[in-house]
């Protein structure tokens, strides 16, 4: 069996009350790490998973809360997982605010900054925000794994689509810039890009074949395999890169 290195880790997921943010949690969880869940609003949602992940000495897993609006919270979130247990090996930064969606018959030139700017800032700011507080714990003990979750991908023509196409190209471009710099530190960063999930998806023209249904898109589960590995000590390599996961198209 492949081993992930991950036993006694400790792990820092944003978004934690959001379906991937959740799975990701579960699946280290599982691999032996400890798990600090972030999360807005919904406190019991994660204080309860907070209690599922905990294990029997109680101690695996605790939530702490985090703002995407707020530019202090995530000094503070990474402070509080380094005070709680040491440090912080592992962020898996899953947290974002999906907006309202704009009419799909308004024009581009017609959206209004106070629409399109939170898409943009959202999808963004608060991961290099918490990546900057991060990974100067990482680059000292020298050793850190980071993994940004995108916006995920709208069907082409949707509306917002190319808000959300900006963020997800800015945390690429982050993850491109900053792999040169921290990986002579034993720090690896990489995004995670889901595709449209089957709610985002148009429905299936008349004329078209439907889906079948032994292809379907990538789950939450799937993502956080993926988020997994690229978060463990298996991957000694892959670093700067954007991966795409799109399921069937």
């Amino acid at each position: 069996m492949l081993d992930l290195g991950l036993e006694g880790r400790t792990v820092l997921v944003t978004g934690a009350t959001g379906a991937i943010g959740r799975a990701a949690a579960r699946a280290f969880a599982e691999q032996g790490a400890r798990v600090a869940l972030a999360f807005r609003y919904q406190r019991e949602a994660a204080e309860a998973l907070a209690a599922e992940l905990s294990g029997p000495d109680g101690g695996r897993a605790f939530a702490v809360p985090y703002a995407l609006d707020d530019a202090a919270s995530p000094r503070w979130v990474v402070a509080a997982v380094e005070e709680h247990w040491g440090g912080l090996d592992v962020l898996v930064a899953a947290a974002r605010r999906r907006g309202a969606r704009r009419d799909p018959h308004t024009r581009f030139e017609d959206v209004p900054e106070e629409h399109w700017r939170p898409l943009v800032a959202d999808g963004l700011v608060p991961a290099v925000r918490t990546v900057q507080w991060a990974v100067a714990g990482m680059r000292k003990r020298g050793w850190g794994r980071i993994a940004l979750v995108a916006p995920a991908q709208a069907p082409d023509g949707a509306a917002d689509g190319e808000f959300h196409a900006v963020a997800r190209a800015g945390l690429h471009g982050l993850v491109l810039g900053l792999a040169g710099d921290v990986g002579g530190d034993g720090v690896l960063i990489n995004a995670v890009c889901p595709g449209p999930t089957p709610t985002d998806r148009p429905p299936t023209p008349p004329d078209r074949p439907s889906t079948p249904p032994d292809r379907p898109p990538a789950t939450p589960e799937d993502i956080a395999r993926a988020l997994l590995f690229l978060c463990s000590a298996a991957n000694g390599t892959i670093t700067g890169e954007a991966l795409t996961l799109a399921g069937c198209r």
